[in-house]
């Protein structure tokens, strides 16, 4: 079994990196896509904890220093590509890591900003297995909000119409109406997502959120697991 954790520790972690630290070395995860990562003091202590408890291979996306960005962490071997120029200010925002098996993209997609990252997937997904993972600010409007304030819901369903991608989550939970993020006004939204490659299906065992991290507040988000095997 495989397991993967996709995360949003919000802002880099701040004085909650040591917290974040403990709890991303208990969840037993094999590889990790941490969002909102940062180039800062924080973050090197992330990546050396990780490094010293085994996940050897790393890689972050190019975000300036302050800005928010992603990182890879694997105990697997991966070779890790960036991205430049695939949008006019976001391009920092995608990391991808290439496995034996597949390919991981960490995404941390912009919040209520216009983007063409959604355009880079539909354009350049092929038919390597990929997983495109991360905080994507959006969902589909009326099922991951009870609104429909969402940007970007249009190109959610192009992924899995023209490409056929999977939205883990629903196809393991169906229609439950589960939520990553939530306002202080109480609303809730499920920004969080992994969505596959249709060749990984057999294989998809569970994919799911730890709300008690986000309910300690370790992060506004809450973790997400998927586990494949």
């Amino acid at each position: 079994m495989l397991k993967i954790v996709s995360w949003n520790i919000q802002q880099g972690g701040g004085s909650r990196t040591l917290k974040i630290i403990s709890y991303l070395l208990n969840s037993h995860a094999e590889i990790i896509v941490l969002n909102e990562y940062k180039h800062n003091d924080n973050g090197i202590k992330i990546r050396t904890a990780l490094l010293r408890a085994g996940y050897l291979h790393q890689a972050s996306s190019h975000a300036p220093s302050g800005d928010n960005g992603v990182l890879l962490a694997s105990k697997h071997k991966f070779s890790s590509t960036l991205f430049h120029k695939i949008d006019p200010k976001y391009d920092h925002c995608v990391v991808k890591g290439s496995f034996d098996a597949f390919d991981i993209y960490g995404v941390y997609l912009p919040h209520k900003k216009k983007h063409i990252l959604f355009d880079f997937f539909l354009e350049n997904l092929g038919e390597t297995p990929s997983i495109i993972t991360g905080d994507y600010n959006t969902g589909k409007n009326y099922i991951d909000q009870k609104g429909n304030s969402f940007w970007y819901t249009d190109e959610l369903e192009k992924l899995e119409t023209q490409h056929n991608y999977i939205d883990a989550f629903r196809k393991k939970n169906g229609a439950v109406k589960e939520y990553s993020w939530y306002s202080h006004q109480g609303n809730g939204y499920r920004y969080d997502h992994y969505y596959i490659h249709p060749s990984l299906e057999p294989i998809l065992s569970n994919c799911y959120y730890d709300h008690k991290a986000r309910e300690e507040k370790l992060s506004d988000h809450a973790p997400m697991f998927m586990e494949l095997g």
